[in-house]
């Protein structure tokens, strides 16, 4: 797949997401997070909850279960999971997209391994 984002958000941090196939970026602010994230491989998402999240897709598709409901988002689609909604879903292989967390500490940047 392409790359779909530019030199200034590949100079960011990789955020480290307990995910396979996922390159992710981290913007972090005093009390929010914003991730650019890419999916080279599809991903089961197991249900979780957490502060509330708003995304934006730019490239591929993600099915989410938000709350019980269903839906199938793909390129140009918002998405908004309330905070402590339970949620789960499947991310497919070429899926990018920008989320916002409403949560300073949801994820860390990656410590990179020096061999």
């Amino acid at each position: 797949m392409k790359n779909i984002f530019p030199e200034p958000i590949l100079k960011l941090p990789e955020a480290d997401i307990p995910l396979k196939g996922i390159e992710a970026y981290l913007s972090q602010g005093e009390d929010h997070q914003i991730i650019f994230m890419k999916f080279n491989e599809d991903v089961e998402l197991p249900e979780h909850t957490h502060e509330s999240q708003w995304s934006i897709v730019f490239e591929g598709k993600i099915e989410l279960v938000i709350n019980g409901e269903k839906n199938v988002y793909t390129k140009g689609d918002r998405y908004f999971i309330p905070a402590g909604a339970k949620h789960y879903g499947k991310i497919y292989a070429g899926y990018s997209d920008m989320t916002y967390f409403n949560q300073k500490d949801r994820y860390t940047v990656k410590i990179k391994n020096i061999d």
